[in-house]
């Protein structure tokens, strides 16, 4: 009862500021309110007991949200800048995209019943480990040294020449 009671007030949680995200006419009122729903689905994830996705939920993609924040502060100094129009003239056919995902969506859990699918929760961070290091250790190795080639490529290519 109260995993429900918790699940269902997550995704009012996620749906309000999703819709807020798009509604929100300053820019970082927006930033602000996807870092709001990324943490919520990070919190269904811990609720589903995927401990792995939720703490790379919480650091990947809200931990975005805050450069993503402190970058429109940096660069749009004014004050002018940060209320832009949200809506545009394509927003009948969003409602409607909207509306038929919604009755879909409606058809599929009336077709379950409204019963949520409970599974034992084991963590699995450990089993993920023990992979990535064991069999894994070098295919993951190989992946950061190629990250790591592209990050100092990305840097090379973005400096400016200086005219001697």
């Amino acid at each position: 009862m109260l995993e429900q009671i918790v699940f269902y007030s997550l995704a009012a949680l996620i749906t309000a500021s999703a819709l807020m995200v798009v509604t929100a006419r300053n820019t970082v009122h927006s930033a602000l309110f996807l870092g709001l729903c990324l943490a919520g689905v990070g919190g269904i994830f811990a609720l589903l007991g995927a401990d792995f996705l939720f703490a790379g939920q919480i650091m990947v993609y809200v931990g975005g949200i805050a450069v993503l924040i402190m970058f429109v502060v940096m660069l749009l100094g004014r004050a002018s800048d940060l209320h832009l129009r949200q809506m545009n003239k394509q927003w009948a056919a969003a409602l409607l995209v909207c509306a038929a995902s919604l009755a879909g969506f409606w058809k599929i859990v009336r077709m379950a019943g409204g019963a949520l699918a409970t599974a034992p929760v084991k963590p699995t961070t450990g089993p993920l480990g023990l992979i990535m290091m064991g069999d894994y250790a070098l295919p993951f190795e190989l992946v950061s040294l190629v990250l790591t080639g592209a990050l100092l490529g990305a840097i090379f290519f973005s400096r400016s020449e200086k005219s001697q």
